[in-house]
């Protein structure tokens, strides 16, 4: 009855070592998935906040089209100046 007892108790012993090994290796297994997936979280937090900022630098490199019109209708006065310089000369000359 005794040697029945320490047999059971052995091999409940072994029942528990054996759970307990699993359960260290289960634990050491999702931390380390844990880990990984955290560190992609991070890293892609990352390039978000990349590419937010590229955004904001190509707009800020880009001209509305107010402006470019500004410029262009700014480019035809000295366009037009510059025609009636040359149209003077021309009427100067030929006279």
């Amino acid at each position: 009855m005794v040697l029945l007892s320490v047999v059971r108790h052995a091999e409940n012993c072994t029942e528990m070592e054996v759970n307990t090994i699993w359960l260290a290796i289960l634990s050491a297994a999702f931390g380390g998935l844990w880990f990984f997936i955290r560190e992609k979280f991070d890293e892609l937090k990352r390039i978000d906040i990349l590419l937010n900022k590229t955004r904001e630098e190509i707009a800020r490199d880009y001209t509305t089209s107010a402006e470019v019109q500004r410029i262009t209708d700014h480019i035809d006065q000295r366009f037009n100046r510059l025609e009636e310089k040359i149209d003077q000369l021309i009427r100067g000359t030929s006279k």
